[in-house]
């Protein structure tokens, strides 16, 4: 095995990882949507996925780790999309929740 194959191999093993990190949170705004009737926006988790994998596909199509613009904007913009997204769903959970 060639470290280029293992390069693309860890990669993509390290997408499936975040990808389910990502899917699993989904299933809880989604959840929580259903349930408490606010709204967590959780079709929007979605994004993060189609960032991280544009990112992911680009630094194994160059056998690099990091250095690449396109691919560093994107898990830029990855980042800060589920960071948001997850301090919105984490307010509305607990922090912003109104008194009964």
């Amino acid at each position: 095995m060639s470290t280029t194959s293992l390069n693309q191999f860890l990669l993509l093993y390290g997408w499936f990882a975040i990808a389910a990190l990502i899917a699993f949170m989904l299933l809880i705004a989604r959840f929580y949507q259903n349930f408490s009737g606010e709204l967590t926006h959780f079709r929007w988790y979605t994004l993060p996925l189609f960032f991280y994998g544009v990112a992911i596909v680009r630094y194994s199509s160059i056998n690099q780790a990091s250095g690449d613009l396109l691919g560093d904007l994107s898990l830029g913009v990855a980042g800060a999309v589920l960071l948001f997204l997850c301090l919105h769903l984490y307010r509305l959970m607990t922090a912003g929740r109104k008194q009964r």
